[in-house]
């Protein structure tokens, strides 16, 4: 579910950042599936680099943060295949965090506020 938000949230900022108002159906339709096929093909690299031994698990990943996050949320990760990063998304009192991590060594390279 918050995957799905994500993804719609992700495709309305597309169609804003192209132009297209927010009352083109069929243009948030195409910009929500193509925001659904990047995310599968993310997912995809992302098991494919975990099986051939070039990263760390979801849940190897997860084990290393979230104890870390104590007192917050965790929301769900998203992968970004170029940077090779997990994005770990939290809400504590209201105000959300992201932590980016390093998917080959786990160390953590951004954390956003």
């Amino acid at each position: 579910m918050t995957n799905n938000r994500f993804l719609l949230a992700a495709a309305a900022a597309a169609m804003m950042a192209v132009g297209l108002g927010a009352g083109s159906t069929t243009s948030l339709v195409a910009a929500t599936t193509a925001a659904q096929e990047q995310s599968r093909s993310d997912q995809g690299e992302a098991r494919r680099e975990m099986r051939a031994g070039n990263q760390l698990s979801l849940r190897e990943i997860e084990r290393r943060i979230l104890p870390r996050m104590r007192g917050s949320e965790y929301l769900g990760p998203s992968y970004d295949s170029t940077a090779r990063a997990y994005r770990l998304k939290f809400i504590r009192e209201g105000r959300v965090t992201y932590v980016d991590v390093d998917a080959r060594t786990g160390r953590i390279i951004n954390r956003s506020n």
